[in-house]
């Protein structure tokens, strides 16, 4: 049976949120929509998640379809996560997301505050 099968959601943004919510899916997300990439790259990137925490999430992500994972033939084994098809459609989002974050900050640092944006994402608003 279908974890889903005879759910009720109130409203769509609880459906996004089942999938992609919580604290590191986004962040995840954020950081494989431009470029597929490496568990240990994206352990980098994310230094403050678990190695066990981000094993699970992309289980989880590529469970619902919004990874992938292509495993290389060599030796050592190589495994690189990219969005898929499906999890482009989440790049709008994604993309809003991570402005609404920057202006966020700028907000908080011209009001005062000892807040600082280590990254800056590359994508251009229209």
């Amino acid at each position: 049976m279908d974890a889903n099968e005879g759910k009720t959601y109130n409203i769509g943004v609880e459906a996004t949120m089942e999938v992609i919510g919580g604290k590191w899916k986004p962040i995840i997300l954020c950081h494989i929509r431009h470029q597929a990439m490496r568990t240990g790259e994206l352990k980098r990137v994310i230094p403050n998640i678990t190695q066990k925490m981000l094993t699970q999430q992309l289980r989880e992500l590529e469970h619902d379809g919004i990874i992938n994972r292509k495993v290389y033939s060599q030796i050592p084994p190589k495994v690189e996560y990219s969005l898929s098809e499906y999890g482009h459609s989440l790049s709008t989002v994604l993309n809003l997301m991570c402005k609404w974050g920057e202006n966020y900050v700028d907000r908080q640092v011209e009001s005062g505050c000892d807040v600082q944006l280590l990254n800056r994402d590359d994508v251009v608003q229209n």
